[in-house]
């Protein structure tokens, strides 16, 4: 079966970005609010990195600076220390900004948002996406504008087949400016079926009762629930794009699949491996123009390791969705097993450029995911892991909300979802660039709570979502 998708495109300018973090809290953590642009731009600094203040577009009229030395557990007091001082601070603003240039002499923003655009019942989210009046989706439309990539994935948006869902966010939101942010247009976009609520006709959690979106191929209440959208501003090869929704697990060599503990065999049947697919959303190579060049997006959700039992199903599922991309960017004999759903073999060839992007569920050090799931994309060598995304907002939360996320291993500073205990606050949303490419820029949208832009993203329950978008600026090698 051939999975379906189809391509918008017309004429759009873009936007200003949104100043960002950058990386650590282990010596100093300065606090410059750009009052202007209506945000907090945060410098997180160390030795080895440089003091700077990524992308500030407007007018600053206030600022406040701390220099100490901080361990982690001071930085962390910091960021709450800085959050409840009082500041003069004006209205937001926004901006216009050059359409991308067809050349590669200006960095390429590439993020992902795992936006919380899924709804509970088929229908849903195009009757919410109908009108321009939707406060949830006015909200993820501002944060898309403010940081203002150039690709963007979003997770957890509900599929709905003839791409009537996606144009609808385009048209009524990210083309409409909200709350002072400048639009943002995206001539290309792509989507594709889900397997997310797809029946799978097995009683796969084993409870005795076959249905219901715990048996799906990917849990879901209604097909296309919990799907994806990827929007961009360069052109989309749709003759070279790959999908992988109907790669079946069984035929991953070596795959982690689960066992009963309680008898020592096989969670899923012959039967069940038989039709089971690998991806609980799906995989997707997008290959994306700038200029001449090629630049892979590789798109993909997998599960979260949790809602299942000791069999650990999800956990397992969860490692071996990432592991998926891994074999897929090492190429070669270790990719020869992959099929697409056209019936492709294969991975990226040597000297390909990539952006692997997405909600992954997994932390390289705290929360529930297999050990070392992430590390096996964070740790290839053909990625490029050396800048770590951050924020302000992210140590800030971590310690006004305490509990388990003083006692997590990673640093606050690079968290991107806000997630209730356990597990807490953790690291799960990555855009990781190929070796090929340089990473300039980069940081994570959450802002502190004095920031004007903190009703985006807020407290539970979340204006947005409960995760933050992330991003990442490359540029092409000479």
């Amino acid at each position: 079966m051939t999975a379906r998708f189809s391509l918008h495109w017309s004429l759009r300018r873009g936007l200003p970005a949104w100043p960002q973090t950058r990386r650590r809290t282990d010596v100093r953590l300065r606090a410059t609010i750009d009052c202007g642009g209506g945000c907090a731009a945060y410098r997180i600094l160390n030795e080895r990195t440089p003091s700077v203040c990524l992308r500030a577009r407007q007018f600053c009229l206030a600022s406040v600076t701390m220099t100490t030395n901080l361990t982690r557990r001071m930085a962390m007091a910091a960021g709450a220390a800085v959050a409840a001082g009082t500041l003069a601070l004006m209205t937001p603003t926004a901006q216009a900004a050059p359409a991308p240039k067809s050349g590669v002499d200006k960095s390429v923003r590439f993020a992902t948002f795992n936006a919380s655009l899924n709804r509970n019942a088929a229908g849903d989210l195009v009757r919410d996406l109908s009108t321009p009046t939707n406060q949830q989706a006015r909200n993820v439309a501002e944060i898309i504008q403010r940081a203002n990539p150039d690709v963007l994935l979003i997770n957890e948006f509900d599929y709905v087949e003839g791409d009537e869902a996606a144009n609808l966010f385009r048209d009524n939101y990210l083309e409409v400016g909200q709350n002072g942010a400048a639009p943002v247009d995206y001539p290309y976009h792509f989507v594709a079926p889900s397997n997310t609520g797809v029946p799978s006709g097995f009683d796969l959690n084993n409870n005795g009762v076959a249905g219901g979106g715990d048996d799906a191929f990917g849990f879901g209440l209604f097909p296309g629930q919990y799907g994806m959208v990827v929007y961009s501003k360069y052109p989309i090869d749709t003759a070279a794009v790959r999908t992988f929704q109907h790669f079946l697990w069984k035929d991953m060599p070596g795959a982690m699949l689960p066992v009963n503990p309680a008898t020592g065999e096989q969670w899923y049947s012959p039967e069940e491996l038989a039709v089971f697919r690998l991806s609980s959303k799906s995989h997707w190579d997008v290959p994306i123009m700038v200029g001449k060049r090629r630049v892979h997006l590789l798109a993909a959700h997998p599960t979260p390791p949790t809602f299942d039992g000791p069999e650990d199903r999800n956990g397992t599922r969860n490692h071996d969705e990432i592991r998926f991309w891994a074999d897929y960017v090492t190429g070669g004999k270790t990719a020869a097993y992959i099929y697409d759903d056209n019936g492709g073999t294969g991975g990226l060839k040597r000297g390909e450029r990539f952006v692997i992007a997405g909600d992954y569920n997994a932390d390289p050090l705290d929360g529930d995911s297999v050990n070392g799931a992430i590390n096996q994309l964070l740790e290839h060598p053909r990625i490029d892991n050396s800048f770590l995304p951050a924020s302000a907002g992210g140590v800030e939360a971590s310690a006004l909300q305490g509990g388990v996320n003083l006692t997590h291993r990673g640093d606050p500073v690079n968290d991107t979802a806000d997630f209730s205990e356990p597990p807490g606050n953790l690291r799960v949303d990555y855009v990781l660039a190929s070796k090929q490419l340089r990473t300039v820029d980069g940081g994570v949208f959450w802002p502190v709570t004095t920031d004007p832009l903190y009703r985006l993203t807020g407290a539970y329950p979340f204006p947005s979502s409960d995760h933050r978008l992330v991003w990442k600026d490359v540029r092409f090698p000479n």
